[in-house]
């Protein structure tokens, strides 16, 4: 179907009922959190039941549901952060370990802060062909290749404490992937941080409180930019069911994958982007989705 466009913004969610609104925002909880892409399931499940793809203004806006997910799950380590690394720059006790990880996260958040401004235009652009369903299942084997290999040959011995600025950089540095659809942010971080031998629990932890600032940043950069596109009131409506839709299941989500990393490996998430990635690419070529 054909994308929708309002000042050469993909809104293709304006052509979408509550119905299937609330099937994408259920969708976009749960793998927001999820090692898996969002933007590729918002992608290719509508492209699989002949729906209007939402577009890249619908899946930035949704992250707001996993920011609301995230901080409530995380709210302990998030006041630690913030009541730890005030009262250590108020010590000049730059050595304090929640000072040390809220640096590590600000540090972690520019790349993609500069990586989003410099190719926000391309990104929101109608008929994106960084959308491409193509694009979206290369860049799932790929990231299930790399998470292979993380499990494999690395030795998941490291906490969040042990969390140097030089290890937040690269973390930092791999979120920037995220901005390809079908990469997926938590699969990029989590998998970068397995890279550097942290515990997979633990490494999720990181993942999701590195995720905060800039879901939060594209999130409400999303929202402004849709306000200056002057799109009808019946498509906030539609934006804010989404949201309470996605934020439970973003819970659900971020409760259940800290659990199953506490206990099982991410081999589950590698075969599943693998079948994705391979399902796409032969169903592109083959004609079955275009």
């Amino acid at each position: 179907m054909a994308n929708v466009c309002s000042g050469g913004l993909d809104i293709g969610f304006t052509a979408l009922n509550y119905a299937q609104i609330g099937v994408l925002g259920i969708l976009q909880g749960i793998t927001e959190l999820l090692p898996i892409s969002s933007t590729a399931h918002m992608r290719v499940i509508p492209a699989l039941l002949g729906w209007p793809d939402p577009g890249s203004a619908f899946s930035a806006a949704m992250q707001m549901a996993a920011l609301a997910a995230v901080v409530s799950y995380f709210w302990r380590d998030i006041v630690a952060v913030v009541s730890g690394s005030t009262n250590a720059v108020l010590r000049r006790d730059f050595d304090d370990q929640w000072f040390r990880l809220g640096v590590a996260i600000v540090l972690a958040t520019i790349p993609i802060g500069i990586a989003g401004i410099a190719l926000s235009s391309m990104l929101n652009a109608c008929a994106s062909p960084l959308r491409g369903l193509q694009v979206i299942g290369i860049s799932s084997v790929v990231m299930a290749g790399l998470l292979a290999v993380a499990e494999v040959t690395c030795r998941h011995q490291r906490t969040v404490d042990q969390m140097r600025l030089k290890d937040a950089l690269i973390v930092g540095l791999a979120q920037i992937g995220a901005l390809i659809p079908g990469v997926s942010r938590s699969g990029s971080t989590l998998t970068a941080a397995l890279f550097l031998n942290f515990r997979r629990e633990e490494a999720a932890r990181f993942s999701f409180l590195l995720g905060l600032p800039a879901i939060a940043l594209a999130g409400l950069k999303e929202l402004w930019i849709l306000y200056h596109a002057h799109i009808p009131a019946e498509a906030w409506s539609m934006l804010a069911f989404g949201l309470i839709v996605a934020s439970g299941s973003a819970f659900v989500a971020i409760w259940g994958l800290m659990r199953f990393l506490e206990r099982f490996s991410t081999w589950v998430f590698v075969f599943y982007r693998a079948a994705l990635g391979l399902f796409l690419i032969a169903a592109v070529s083959t004609g079955f989705l275009h």
